[in-house]
C-alpha cells in the first residue's frame, strides 16, 4: 500500500484513480473543475485544494492532464505539485504531452531529487475503469522497476522505449496512426453510404479483412450507430496531430498524409464537435449532417 498523490480526474484519469483506490492505496487527488472528485471522495480520497496540497508526503505523485500547459500547471505552477515533493518520490505523467516537455520536467525532477516517468496509456474509458491499459514508458529502467507494481494496478501491460521522452514520442506515433485509421474509415463508409451498399454487410467484411485492426473493430459499432459519446474527446485528438507534426518538423520528417488527416480534425473542431469522440469526423463526409 503507497500514499498517492493524484492529478487529473478526466475520463482517464478518474478511472485510474479508482482503480488504485481499489488496490488498498490511500489517495489524496486534486481535479481543476471540483465537482469530479465527488465520486472518488465518496470511496475514501482526500480532495486537496492544490496540486501541492494533494503531493503532501506522497510516495507517488501521478499527473493525468490534457496538454503540456495544464501538466505545467499542476507540477511547476503556482500551488505545483513539484514544489511540495518529497526527495525519492516517484513522479509519474500519464497525459499524452510533448517530449521536449517532458525532458524539461525530468529535469526539474531531479532537482528535487526525485525521478520522473512518462508513462502515457493506450485504451479508452473502459480499459481504464478495469484496470487494463497499456503503459508507453520512458525513464530509467531501475525507477520504472520500482513503479511497476503500481502501474500494474492499473494497466495490464507495459512497454519501456528508452529514456525521458520516449514514451511521450511513441505515444504521438500511435495516436496518429489511429487518428489516421478513423478518417480513412470514414470516407469509405461514407462512400459505401451514397453506393447504397448494405452497410452492415460493409461493415463486417472490413472488420474481418486486412484493414481490420483493433481500433477498427471497436470504433466500427459506433461509427454505424453514429455513438459519438467522447471515449476519446476530438480536440484532444487534434492536439496531439499538433504536437506529433512539431516532432517531426524538428527532425525533418516529412508528414504529409497525417497534416491533411489534422485538417480533418480542424473542419470538424470547426463544426463546434470539440467535446465529440473523434469518430465523429464520419459525419463531416456524410450529406445533410449538422
Amino acid at each position: 500500500m503507497a500514499h498517492i498523490a493524484f492529478l487529473g480526474l478526466g475520463i482517464m484519469g478518474n478511472g485510474m484513480a479508482h482503480q488504485l483506490l481499489a488496490h488498498g492505496n490511500t489517495l489524496a487527488v486534486y481535479n481543476r473543475t471540483r465537482a469530479r472528485t465527488e465520486a472518488i471522495a465518496a470511496r475514501g480520497a482526500r480532495v486537496a485544494d492544490t496540486p501541492f496540497d494533494a503531493a503532501h508526503n506522497a510516495d507517488a505523485i501521478i499527473s493525468m492532464v490534457a496538454d503540456d500547459a495544464a501538466s505545467r500547471a499542476v507540477w511547476l505552477g503556482e500551488h505545483g505539485a513539484l514544489t511540495n515533493a518529497r526527495p525519492g518520490a516517484l513522479c509519474i505523467e500519464s497525459g499524452t504531452l510533448t517530449p521536449g516537455w517532458i525532458r524539461e520536467l525530468a529535469q526539474a525532477a531531479a532537482a528535487r531529487q526525485c525521478e520522473l516517468l512518462d508513462a502515457p496509456v493506450t485504451g479508452s474509458k473502459a480499459q481504464a475503469e478495469n484496470g487494463e491499459l497499456v503503459f508507453l514508458v520512458g525513464g530509467r529502467a531501475e525507477i520504472l522497476t520500482r513503479a511497476r507494481p503500481l502501474l500494474l494496478q492499473m494497466g495490464k501491460t507495459i512497454h519501456h522505449f528508452g529514456p525521458n521522452g520516449s514514451g511521450a514520442m511513441v505515444k504521438l506515433i500511435n495516436n496518429m496512426t489511429a487518428g489516421i485509421q478513423i478518417v480513412a474509415m470514414a470516407e469509405g463508409l461514407a462512400l459505401a453510404e451514397q453506393s447504397g451498399l448494405d452497410m452492415n454487410q460493409v461493415a463486417e467484411f472490413l472488420m474481418q479483412g486486412p484493414p481490420g485492426s483493433p481500433l477498427v473493430k471497436r470504433k466500427m459499432p459506433e461509427l454505424l450507430a453514429h455513438d459519438y459519446a467522447p471515449r476519446f474527446a476530438l480536440r484532444w485528438m487534434h492536439k496531439d496531430f499538433s504536437y506529433g507534426l512539431n516532432e517531426a518538423a524538428q527532425k525533418n520528417v516529412p508528414m504529409p498524409s497525417i497534416a491533411a488527416a489534422r485538417e480533418v480534425f480542424r473542419l470538424a473542431l470547426a463544426r463546434g464537435w470539440a467535446e465529440r469522440d473523434f469518430a465523429s469526423v464520419f459525419e463531416l463526409f456524410r450529406p445533410l449532417t449538422e
